[in-house]
């Protein structure tokens, strides 16, 4: 358990932190760019989330003002310090990363703010970065034992190749993996996500997360990728991926994953490719005593991937294209975005779970919108593609 601030370090904290808030967005991008100066350290990021108007900046901003807010308050972080545990867990982040981002924090802190950066003032922030450190380096090593110690399972990286591979939709593959091992896999909440390091060029390593798009089966995994027009990794994939392709694959991770008991309902709310948890759901748990309700919303029919077990696997199915022709419509295609009002009246907001994932434009609609219609936010559950301490509010 991390050792409690002292007094004079939470009373540094209140008087500084609004202070730091008003110069959040200098300060991230110098941590950023120092701590990026360390090549152990870059590999462990996704070089795209660093570029431009940087939605992974933006994330870690949000966290660090929230932490200094909540600083006497810390407990209303707690699930936001878990989904942050879980990405760190999966990106195999180890206790001898820490100290890396306390130079980086504390050294863009002082490079930023000059001289109210004060040794008194740095030392407060500094040990406040280690009290949130030394929780997620104890709840990040509980989740590699938990992984370790399952049936098939394993801690730091194992090795999978690539058993095949299918075209899903025009910019969508799919591919299942096994161990190279031949041995047992953990058999995953539906819901969770794979980590991976890829080599996809000598010297070159990368870090990505992939939802398993597949029911347990304690054999193999399977993730369905979409390929981004400057994705390094979604590339290499369609590309070079062959089948036997080996890749290291962490154990699967994540809090967002459906568990059916105690639910009587339960709505899968996907955007693009977001639709790979909301398959795992359905393989395991579709056409059973439980209701579920599939609404998925892609581009247009060469983009709609994985139809058949969101129809066939579904209580009930809804999907919307943004461009939909005349014989789409008559098929029960439905033209443009979902409006959450027509959520609640497809479902049971008293009784229903909602579980989303997609873009967060998408994700963030329709968990305003359900927020609205008064769903308890404990029913609302959602999986962002994107930096580790991102939040949809």
């Amino acid at each position: 358990m991390a050792t409690p601030l002292t007094e004079n370090t939470l009373r540094i904290i209140d008087a500084t932190a609004p202070v730091v808030a008003a110069h959040i967005d200098e300060i991230v991008p110098c941590m950023y760019r120092r701590l990026l100066a360390e090549p152990s350290i870059r590999a462990l990021f996704n070089m795209s989330h660093q570029q431009g108007d940087s939605p992974q900046h933006k994330a870690l901003a949000g966290a660090l003002v929230a932490y200094a807010t909540h600083i006497r308050t810390p407990d209303v972080l707690c699930d936001a310090i878990e989904r942050i545990a879980q990405k760190h867990a999966g990106l195999q982040i180890l206790p001898e990363h820490y100290p890396h981002v306390a130079d980086a924090l504390l050294g863009a802190v002082s490079e930023v703010l000059k001289d109210a950066a004060t040794p008194e003032v740095l030392a407060a922030w500094g040990e406040a970065y280690w009290v949130l450190a030394d929780t997620l380096i104890a709840r990040e090593e509980q989740l590699y034992t938990d992984a370790e110690t399952q049936t098939g399972g394993w801690r730091g990286w194992r090795r999978f190749q690539v058993a095949s591979r299918t075209r899903e939709a025009e910019d969508i593959m799919s591919f299942v993996l096994r161990p190279v091992d031949n041995g047992p896999v953990i058999r995953h909440r539906p819901g969770q996500y794979l980590s991976f390091r890829f080599v996809p060029a000598p010297g070159e390593e990368c870090r990505r997360n992939y939802s398993i798009s597949s029911a347990p089966d304690g054999k193999s995994y399977r993730i369905t990728v979409k390929r981004e027009p400057n994705g390094r990794i979604s590339n290499w994939l369609h590309q070079s991926a062959e089948i036997g392709t080996e890749v290291d694959v962490a154990a699967p991770s994540g809090e967002f994953f459906l568990d059916p008991a105690h639910k009587r309902e339960v709505v899968l709310l996907s955007g693009g490719v977001g639709l790979t948890p909301m398959v795992a759901m359905l393989e395991s748990y579709g056409r059973e005593d439980l209701r579920m309700i599939s609404v998925h919303a892609t581009r247009d029919d060469r983009h709609h991937a994985m139809r058949e077990t969101l129809r066939n696997r579904a209580t009930e199915s809804y999907v919307f294209y943004d461009v939909a022709s005349e014989q789409d419509l008559h098929s029960g295609i439905r033209r443009g975005r979902i409006d959450p009002k027509w959520l609640i009246e497809i479902s049971d907001p008293a009784a229903a779970d909602y579980f989303i994932c997609g873009p967060a434009g998408f994700m963030q609609a329709m968990v305003d919108g359900l927020k609205a219609a008064n769903v308890p936010s404990s029913r609302i559950h959602y999986e962002f593609f994107g930096p580790a301490a991102a939040q949809i509010g």
